[in-house]
């Protein structure tokens, strides 16, 4: 897949994390460095590490990664720490792209966004399901689906949550879940050359930046990282397939 179009899922998304060093080193401090060398990861990161990964991988032998426009490739002595993997693979494709517009103005904030206001809905009725709506139930669903985009934040930010082998974290090129685009999902994506899901999405950045293995469809995981990405794209249009 490394000679098709980069898509618009990355385009901008490293325009925002290398806008500035001053932003790398911001969204880079979010990450967990890796272990040095011959020190054993953390039993969260152990236990989703791939075997075909570990074995690759031996103290005094180098790691290819791959960043998520399928194209760019960096070779970096295994123990590499995350934010060095980072940075190495922004510097990459900044060399690939020279002309690359950044728009930081696009730049999210890492708070989390608030779920929509439901309490003009309090003393009607609403069908069979719910009967008239109380107050208590508007705070019952603002409370849980704000708590499943939290926890995703959580994932998000957090390497050994990712199963990472290298210790890059999605937002080491997502600075606050920015420019994920799931607004224009399903579309096509070279990177799997088929018609993808967000969640298929995600898994391909695991597998493949991160170096993490990819998450079963029910897994709580992979739940909150996509309630937690589309809650920080609150208010987009929807516009399935575009590029």
């Amino acid at each position: 897949m490394r000679n098709q179009r980069t898509s618009d899922l990355f385009t901008l998304n490293l325009g925002l994390a290398l806008g500035s060093l001053g932003l790398l080193t911001a969204v880079a401090s979010c990450a967990h460095d890796a272990a040095a060398s011959g020190q054993s990861l953390p039993p969260a990161a152990a236990a989703n590490q791939p075997q075909a990964a570990a074995a690759a991988t031996p103290p005094g032998t180098n790691t290819k990664v791959l960043l998520c426009d399928g194209q760019t490739e960096v070779t970096v002595p295994a123990g590499t720490s995350g934010t060095s993997v980072a940075g190495a693979l922004m510097t990459e494709w900044v060399r690939k792209n020279p002309n690359a517009n950044w728009e930081v103005d696009e730049r999210e904030r890492h708070t989390l966004q608030p779920s929509a206001d439901n309490s003009a809905l309090v003393g009607q009725v609403q069908g069979q399901t719910y009967g008239r709506v109380t107050p208590q139930d508007v705070t019952l669903w603002k409370t849980e689906v704000e708590r499943v985009a939290t926890a995703g934040s959580a994932v998000f930010h957090n390497a050994d949550e990712l199963g990472s082998t290298v210790a890059v974290s999605c937002d080491m090129c997502h600075p606050h879940a920015a420019n994920t685009h799931p607004e224009t999902y399903p579309k096509f994506q070279a990177q799997l050359g088929r018609v993808v899901l967000l969640r298929d999405m995600i898994n391909w950045c695991i597998e493949h930046p991160v170096r993490g293995k990819a998450l079963s469809s029910d897994d709580p995981k992979l739940r909150s990282l996509e309630a937690y990405i589309l809650a920080q794209r609150k208010g987009k249009t929807l516009d399935y397939g575009r590029h």
